[in-house]
């Protein structure tokens, strides 16, 4: 097990995943030396659910086996583990990372998952490390079969529970603090809302087509952006636009200025056709709380009908508060995202030019950017 390759993060840069910049900050080396060394690292939760027919819930819980060195034969949530590195790491893998603990644990194939949905994000200590667990929440259905395995866990006790019997277990078994508390708050919680089970109750989905809001960072605004704004505008009768990490700028990711980004944006719309009375854009600083995130861009934008975005992260996090999301809508992503931009101009490839209108290429070159992008490309980013 050792030899497992994690995703492992700088403690300065734990608070960039609570905005979903996973990939960009993450880096990988041995679980053995990462624990040895006390490199924090990723890891997942996973707590399921299933719901009878009569509307009954059980709740499963694994029983932690007596050779584990921390915390044998405690009670704990339904499936763990370390995240495995990958290049370009993405809330998507991550979840696949927990598809695969459940079957390495309780051998529940993912065709037995209805719902995997993204929770929370908290941060753990354990032995001196930190852990930062995704926690997820799962739903199977009754047919799943549970084959517990001997090697991870105690198979007696690692099962499906009534309510009251995990309650009882959690007030006189030993259980581990951070499943406990989720648990805990999973009892107090509408379980059918959060899986989207029974939509008649959520206040927030409508059926208009009034306004729709879309969020990004815009590093540089390139034709992609153009063409979604577009696809969007051809349903909505106005697009609130939302520039994440306002408040960064001259740093590796996010070189140009919120004003800059604006000026990006309102040139290449109205260069089309696109006047000011269709959209309107707003600053939204990264706070780094997952929990808070989605309520801290309502505060700022007010509301809207759909939100619009290619971000698995953005997209579940709306998601869970109940918001409508719109299709994802993309065009050639690999070649038109403002990382491959930077990356063309570090290194002087003048293809850089064709993924981006003219006029934000006029802003950029009269910005000083080029060069700031080569200068800033070499640094640490330490935003």
């Amino acid at each position: 097990m050792d030899e497992e390759v994690i995703a492992c993060i700088s403690d300065e840069n734990i608070k960039f995943l609570h905005s979903g910049q996973i990939e960009k900050y993450i880096f990988p080396m041995r679980r053995g030396e990462a624990h040895k060394k006390g490199i924090s690292h990723l890891i997942i939760r996973l707590f399921v659910i299933t719901i009878t027919l009569n509307n009954q819930i059980y709740y499963l819980v694994q029983k932690r086996g007596k050779m584990k060195q921390s915390f044998p034969e405690y009670y704990t949530d339904s499936a763990s583990g370390h995240v495995l590195y990958k290049k370009n790491l993405n809330l998507y893998d991550i979840q696949e990372e927990a598809k695969r603990e459940l079957v390495e644990e309780f051998g529940i194939l993912p065709k037995h998952l209805e719902k995997l949905i993204f929770y929370d994000l908290i941060s753990e200590e354990n032995k001196g490390t930190t852990e930062i667990a995704y926690v997820f929440l799962g739903l199977v259905n009754q047919d799943a079969e549970l084959k517990p395995n001997p090697n991870e866990l105690e198979v007696r006790g690692s099962r499906f529970y009534t309510k009251s019997e995990l309650s009882s277990i959690l007030k006189n078994e030993n259980s581990v603090d951070y499943s406990k508390v989720i648990w805990n708050k999973l009892f107090l919680v509408d379980l059918d809302e959060i899986f989207g089970l029974n939509t008649s109750k959520n206040k927030k989905i409508s059926s208009k087509k009034e306004v729709a809001l879309f969020l990004g960072r815009f590093q540089p605004f390139h034709h992609g952006h153009i063409y979604m704004l577009n696809k969007i505008l051809k349903l909505y009768k106005k697009i609130k636009i939302g520039v994440g990490s306002s408040q960064f700028s001259k740093t590796k990711i996010n070189p140009f200025t919120y004003e800059e980004r604006v000026n990006f944006i309102t040139s290449a719309l109205n260069k089309r056709g696109i006047t000011s009375e269709r959209f309107s854009i707003y600053p939204i600083p990264d706070i780094f709380n997952a929990s808070k995130w989605v309520n801290h861009v309502i505060s700022i934008v007010g509301s809207f009908d759909t939100i619009f975005s290619n971000s698995d992260w953005v997209r579940q996090l709306f998601q869970n508060e109940g918001y409508i999301i719109g299709e994802k809508i993309g065009i050639f992503k690999k070649k038109y995202n403002a990382s491959n931009v930077r990356k063309l101009i570090c290194k002087d490839n003048r293809n850089w030019t064709t993924l981006v209108p003219k006029e934000v290429v006029n802003l950029i070159k009269d910005y000083d950017g080029i060069e700031r992008i080569k200068i800033l490309f070499n640094k640490v980013d330490s935003a």
